[in-house]
């Protein structure tokens, strides 16, 4: 399993067209992945799980994932979330 906290900085935080990117991009992965913010944990590739965690620019959020292609996942997924993969 790998596991990385980071602070989003997306400027709009995680609002509908960034989350169904996110959602697609995990959904591409094999891994089991999972986001987590004040101890509610959802999975990353659930479009209504992920609105319902209310990510905004500056929350703090946990990436897990577990699979073959978990290091790959957790470092992609949370490049993005840090504003260094706008490709929506």
């Amino acid at each position: 399993m790998v596991s990385k906290q980071i602070t989003v900085a997306l400027e709009n935080g995680l609002h509908s067209k960034p989350a169904r990117y996110f959602v697609d991009k995990a959904g591409s992965f094999v891994s089991d992945i999972r986001v987590i913010r004040h101890n509610k944990i959802i999975d990353a590739k659930s479009l209504l799980g992920l609105l319902s965690l209310g990510i905004a620019n500056g929350s703090v959020v946990t990436v897990k994932a577990e699979g073959s292609d978990e290091k790959e996942a957790v470092e992609w997924l949370t490049r993005f979330l840090k504003g260094e993969e706008i490709l929506y």
